[in-house]
C-alpha cells in the first residue's frame, strides 16, 4: 500500500480533517469576543458581534483564520513576508466575505467607501495594513498556542470523544448558518419593501416578500423569529447596498429600537476615550 496516499486521507491541506475543523471553530468563537471587547473599548458599547444568529461565532474570523494558517504556511520565511502576506490574503478574504454577502443578501456587514485608497469599500489599506502585522503573531504565537491547546483537549478527551464534540459543534454552525442565511434574506428583504429601497432586483424582491405575506402562518412565525428587534440586535451595524452603490444603515430605517444592549459614557481619563478617539481619527480618512 502506498503510505503516502494513505497520509493524505482524512486532511485538508495537509492538515488532519477535525484538528481543521477545530481551528474553525476556536477562531470563530475567539472573532466573537474579539469584536465584542473592541466594540467596547473603542465606542463603549455592549452590543451584538456575532455573524451568526445565535451561537457566539464570527464565520469571518474562522474562515479568515483557517485560511491564513493554511496559505501562510508559505510566507514564514520572515516577518516581512509574513506582514505582505498577511495583508494580501486577509484582504482577498474580507473582500470576498464582502462581495457574497452584498450579492446574496443585500447586506453589508461593513462599508470602507468613506476611508482613503478603499476598493469598492470592501477593503481599504489601512485595515490592510492591520492584517498584514495581525499575521506576525497570529503564526509565531496564536497559532502555536491553539495548537497546543487543540492536543491538549483531544489528548483529554480521547480521539473518538473528541472527534464527536467537533462534530456536534459543526453541525451546531451549520444549522445556525443556514437560518441566518434564510434570516438575513427576510429581514433584508422586509425592510427595502415597508422602506421603498431602492435595491438592485426590486421588483423581484418586493415579489418574493410579498409571497412570504401570502402565506400568514409562514409570515407570522418569521415576524416572530426574526422580527425588526431581534435582527437589529443581532446585527448592529447591519447595511443594506443600493443599486446606485450606496449604503443605507438598518439602525436608520429603525430608529426606535436601540441597536445595542448597553453605552458607556467615556471620560478624558479612561482608555477607553482614548481609543475612541484613536478609532474616529483613522475613521475620518474620509475620501475628499
Amino acid at each position: 500500500m502506498d503510505n503516502t496516499k494513505e497520509d493524505k486521507k482524512g486532511k485538508i491541506f495537509g492538515i488532519d480533517i477535525w484538528k481543521f475543523f477545530a481551528y474553525f471553530i476556536i477562531f470563530c468563537i475567539a472573532g466573537f469576543l474579539l469584536e465584542t471587547v473592541y466594540a467596547f473599548v473603542t465606542k463603549g458599547t455592549v452590543e451584538s458581534r456575532k455573524g451568526f444568529m445565535y451561537g457566539p461565532f464570527c464565520p469571518i474570523y474562522g474562515v479568515g483564520g483557517v485560511i491564513m494558517f493554511v496559505f501562510l504556511q508559505y510566507f514564514k520565511k520572515n516577518n516581512l513576508t509574513l506582514f505582505f502576506g498577511g495583508a494580501l490574503i486577509g484582504s482577498i478574504v474580507e473582500y470576498l466575505v464582502s462581495f457574497v454577502a452584498e450579492h446574496a443578501f443585500n447586506v453589508k456587514w461593513w462599508d470602507y467607501s468613506y476611508m482613503k485608497f478603499h476598493i469598492n469599500g470592501r477593503i481599504c489599506l489601512i485595515y490592510s495594513i492591520f492584517w498584514g502585522l495581525l499575521a506576525i503573531p497570529f503564526m509565531k504565537i496564536i497559532c502555536v498556542y491553539v495548537e497546543e491547546f487543540i492536543q491538549r483537549v483531544e489528548k483529554r478527551c480521547g480521539s473518538i470523544r473528541f472527534k464527536k464534540v467537533i462534530a456536534t459543534f459543526m453541525v451546531l454552525l451549520l444549522i445556525d448558518g443556514l437560518v441566518t442565511v434564510f434570516a438575513l434574506r427576510i429581514f433584508s428583504d422586509r425592510l427595502v419593501y415597508m422602506n421603498d429601497i431602492d435595491v438592485a432586483d426590486k421588483d423581484a424582491v418586493i415579489l418574493e416578500y410579498k409571497k412570504l405575506l401570502s402565506n400568514e402562518r409562514v409570515s407570522n412565525v418569521t415576524k416572530k423569529l426574526f422580527s425588526n428587534e431581534k435582527m437589529l440586535r443581532t446585527f448592529p451595524n447591519l447595511t443594506i447596498a443600493k443599486k446606485d452603490g450606496t449604503t443605507v444603515y438598518v439602525s436608520s430605517l429603525v430608529t426606535s429600537i436601540t441597536p445595542y444592549y448597553y453605552k458607556a459614557k467615556p471620560t478624558d481619563e479612561t482608555i477607553m476615550y482614548k481609543l475612541s478617539k484613536f478609532r474616529e481619527k483613522i475613521m475620518n480618512l474620509d475620501v475628499k
